[in-house]
Formats: structure tokens, C-alpha cells, sequence
């Protein structure tokens, strides 16, 4: 063994101290920089109880990567997988794969005031209310079916990878891979194959849920899994459903809206005594009738249209959105929904939201043509920003600095060849297993639910298969399920989709003559 003389020592001393310094400095380096791991997961177990009856589940919370055509890690996406532990085999347990829209949207909605088993501190008609924070959610489908919430790329907690060189892709680049219709219809479905196959859930009866902008994304990957990934569904449910390129453009778009301002209305208390008093299930069919049989032809004439037919729909449009006589015939019988938010409690003080007109605001103006901000969502950012902040972080144990994003960077957006309407049809006429139902509240003004019905009755023009299409509405907005009693009834309306649609064991998917 050989000894080391005093001035070797030292030259190892200094050495040391250098790569010692070295080290550090890297480590210093590093921690100036926000990361996320791309493959990671947190699990915690959890009881709770719904309808009645205990449960117990699993949470796990983390992330998993796209890869492209070479298998090289390109995003990661951030997910919350819910799963009943209280069961012996989950072979025959339907699963729920749940989307939420914008485009740019978080999971953040259908996650924490939907579906899932804890729901985000609200009152009875969705308000926000202090304390911030979560509570459990007794009407969960978490009984009947497991849930996986998944955040598109830049959404959530969810990122685009650097390349090996520690670069981006271009903006050109990331929206042709991520950023469109089709794009994200694509990469999304790779990564439900590799989630399905790393949780052993392909024997699974299978179900998609998507709100709003999510539902052009459900409804497009019905198709794709099928034809791509060979995974077939057992349902879609379309929550507050966008037009899944299906037209309705012209007369068709203008009158279209007549229902919505009559539900509206009605709820404002701004229609006559004797409209007024009928309740508005009993109402809205009455509107429907005459937006069909009556509008849509009229407003079809335009500028020719007879004078004594004008003075009569004008008048029944008036009767049945609350609206003047004379302001109705300054728009030319077309009201756009901006008009209406701003118009209808003008004589309040009072604007109207866009997404749940419920919700009411106020303006810097009385006067105007739509209201200064959206009422519903600067309420709806109050309680579900900070509880899903929480929730992640102390509930479910899943620490990181990296910023949750409510609404996400994905602009611009691609939205050509959008031909997810008639891709669902096809899934569904290929797939005689596979059920569509559309929920929507009566009080959205956005997607509004007349729209929704009309997106239905298209789907399928043969009427073939119409006995597996159904429509559901509720006395609220956009996210139906924030007022506690259509909370209640959704995930009740869920919860039977789910079983009605899942096959008696050995039942063959298959069509009789």
C-alpha cells in the first residue's frame, strides 16, 4: 500500500474542495429550475361513503408520457386515477376516462365538483363560499365505476418535453403535434391505450365523458380508439356538448337560441303571468314547438318574409325571451346571445352570465351590447382554483412546484376538418355496444341545451339509432352538476347510462333482423 507524501495531500486536498465545489454549483444550477417528473405516481387510500354505503378507494396521482412515432418522450400528461379497493376483481368494472374542453381546460371541473368523490366547498346553487376547500361527494359514480381524470398538454400540471438538446419544439411544431382537433385526438388516444395497459384495464366495459369543448374531443376518439387503438367503448356522454362539426349555421343558429332565452327568462321571472306560471319543463316544449314549426321558416325568408308573418313571430318572440318588441326588430328577429346577456335585466343594473345566466354581474354602462366580464366564471375561479390546489397537494399528496394551470396556453387552436359528430356515428354504428347520452342545463348560454338536442337529432339522420341516444337536462347552467340537486340527478342519470349500457356477461355485440 502506497503512502502518500504531505504534498500529494494537499494537491488532493485542493482537488476534493474543487469537485466538492463543482457539485454544488450544479446543485444550485439546478434548483433555479422548475421540473416535473415525466413518469411518476402518488397513491393514497381513501373511505368515504355515497348514497348511503361505504367505500373504499384509491387515489393515484401522477404522470405519464406521450411518446411519437420514433418512442421518444415528447409530453407528459398529469392524471387522477380513482379506483374501488373494496372489490375482489375489477375485470368486469366499468371505467370512466374523463376530459373537460376549452380548449385549454383543466381536469379541474368534472374532477372536483362532478364525478369524483370529493367535490370543492360550493352552496346549494354552486356559489362559492369560505372556507376554501373540498368535501365529500355523496352522489359519486365512484360506486359503480373507476375514474381517471386526465389533463391535456398544458393543462394542469401537464407539459411538453425539451428535446435531448434541451430545446422546445417550435410553436409551428407543437401545434401540428398537440394543438387541433385532430392532433389532440391523436396523441390523446395513444395515451389511453398505454394507461389502459399499464392499469390491466382492458377487459374493462369502457366509457368516455367529456364537457363542453371536450366532448369535440370524446366524441372524435370514440372513432380513433376503435380504428387506432382497437379499443372499444361501451359509452360516450357528452356534457354540455359543443357542434361535433355538425352546421347550424343561418336560420338555423339564430333560432336555435329562442329556448334558451325562454328557460332564462323564465327563471328571471321576465315572462308574462300566464307563461310564468307553468313550470319550465312545461314551458320549453311549448318554445320548442314554435322555434321549429314557426321560426326557423321565417327567419329562412329574411328580408321577404310577409309583414303580418313578421308582426306574428315578433310578437311571440318577445312573449317568450322577455325581450322588447322593439329591440327584437332592431336585431332583424336574430338576437345574438351577447345582446340578450346584456338586455334582459338591463332596467336592474344587472348583466347576465354567459356560461350559467344564473349568475349575474355589473357593468361599468347600462347601455351596450354584452357585458364587460363573464359573472359565472370569475365566481367559479373564486372556490375552484384554490381547492383543487389544496386538494392535490394535501389530500392526495402530490407535491410540486409546478404551476397548476386552470386554463392552459394551446392558442391558436386548429380547428379544421372537424368531423368528430359524424366519427362518433361511425363508432357507433360499427360498435353496437356503444350508447351516447347528452346532459346539458337549460340555463347555458354558451352551448345551449336546444343546440344540444338539435346535435342529437343530426347525429344519426337515419334514426337507426336512436334508441341508443339520449338527452338529459337540468335546471342550471354549463357545469350542471354545481347546483346540489341536479349534482344529485346527473350522477344519478350516470350512474344508470352505466349500468343499462354495460352487456349481460356472454351478450354478443351484435345486430338483429
Amino acid at each position: 500500500m502506497s503512502t502518500l507524501t504531505p504534498r500529494a495531500v494537499c494537491f488532493a486536498l485542493i482537488a476534493l474542495v474543487s469537485i466538492s465545489t463543482h457539485v454544488v454549483a450544479d446543485t444550485s444550477s439546478a434548483s433555479h429550475r422548475r421540473t416535473l417528473d415525466i413518469d411518476s405516481s402518488v397513491v393514497t387510500d381513501h373511505e368515504t361513503k355515497i348514497l348511503g354505503k361505504r367505500v373504499k378507494y384509491s387515489a393515484t396521482t401522477g404522470t405519464q408520457p406521450v411518446w411519437n412515432s420514433k418512442d421518444e418522450a415528447v409530453a407528459t400528461l398529469f392524471y387522477t386515477y380513482y379506483q374501488r379497493t373494496d372489490v375482489k376483481d375489477n375485470a368486469d368494472r366499468p371505467l370512466v376516462i374523463s376530459f373537460n374542453g376549452g380548449p385549454g381546460s383543466a381536469s379541474v371541473w368534472m374532477h372536483v365538483a362532478y364525478t369524483g368523490p370529493r367535490i370543492l366547498n360550493i352552496d346549494s346553487e354552486g356559489y362559492p363560499v369560505q372556507p376554501y376547500g373540498v368535501q365529500t361527494n355523496t352522489y359519486s359514480i365512484l360506486d359503480v365505476a373507476d375514474i381517471v381524470f386526465v389533463n391535456p398538454v398544458n393543462t394542469g400540471y401537464s407539459r411538453i418535453l425539451e428535446d435531448e438538446d434541451g430545446n422546445l419544439p417550435s410553436k409551428d411544431e407543437q401545434q401540428k403535434m398537440f394543438f387541433g382537433v385532430n392532433a389532440d385526438i391523436s396523441y390523446l388516444a395513444d395515451w389511453v391505450n398505454t394507461f389502459v395497459t399499464r392499469n390491466n384495464r382492458w377487459r374493462s366495459p369502457k366509457y368516455l365523458i367529456g364537457e363542453s369543448y371536450g366532448t369535440t374531443r370524446v366524441s372524435g376518439l370514440a372513432l380513433e380508439l376503435q380504428n387506432r387503438q382497437w379499443m372499444y367503448l361501451n359509452g360516450v356522454v357528452l356534457v354540455s356538448p359543443t357542434d361535433i362539426g355538425i352546421e347550424r349555421d343561418g336560420p338555423v343558429k339564430a333560432a336555435n337560441r329562442l329556448p334558451y332565452f325562454a328557460a332564462t327568462a323564465w327563471y328571471h321571472k321576465k315572462l308574462d303571468s300566464e307563461l310564468q306560471s307553468k313550470d319550465l319543463t312545461e314551458l320549453l316544449p311549448e318554445v320548442e314547438q314554435f322555434t321549429i314549426n314557426e321560426l326557423i321558416p321565417a327567419l329562412a325568408k329574411g328580408g321577404f318574409i310577409g309583414e303580418d308573418e313578421k308582426r306574428t313571430v315578433l310578437g311571440k318572440m318577445a312573449r317568450y325571451s322577455g325581450l322588447s318588441e322593439e329591440a327584437i326588430m332592431q336585431n332583424n328577429l336574430d338576437v345574438d346571445t351577447a345582446f340578450f346577456w346584456k338586455a334582459l335585466l338591463r332596467d336592474e343594473g344587472k348583466t347576465l352570465g354567459r356560461l350559467d345566466s344564473r349568475y349575474l354581474g355589473v357593468d361599468a354602462k347600462q347601455s351596450g351590447n354584452r357585458p364587460d366580464y363573464w359573472a359565472e366564471l370569475t365566481s367559479w375561479l373564486h372556490s375552484f382554483t384554490p381547492a383543487i390546489n389544496y386538494y392535490l397537494r394535501e389530500e392526495l399528496n402530490y407535491k410540486t412546484d409546478t404551476k397548476y394551470n386552470m386554463f392552459g396556453n394551446v392558442h391558436p387552436w386548429d380547428r379544421t376538418n372537424n368531423h368528430t359528430g359524424e366519427n362518433l356515428r361511425l363508432a357507433m354504428a360499427q360498435n353496437p355496444y356503444l350508447n351516447v347520452m347528452i346532459q346539458s342545463g337549460y340555463y347555458d348560454g354558451a352551448t345551449n341545451y336546444f343546440d344540444a338536442k338539435y346535435t342529437m337529432w343530426q347525429l344519426d339522420q337515419s334514426g337507426t339509432m336512436k334508441d341508443r341516444l339520449s338527452f338529459k337536462g337540468y335546471r342550471s347552467g354549463h357545469m350542471m352538476y354545481l347546483r346540489r340537486d341536479d349534482l344529485k340527478q346527473s350522477n344519478q342519470d350516470l350512474r344508470e347510462f352505466i349500468q343499462a349500457s354495460t352487456p349481460e356477461q356472454g351478450q354478443p355485440a351484435m345486430y338483429s333482423r
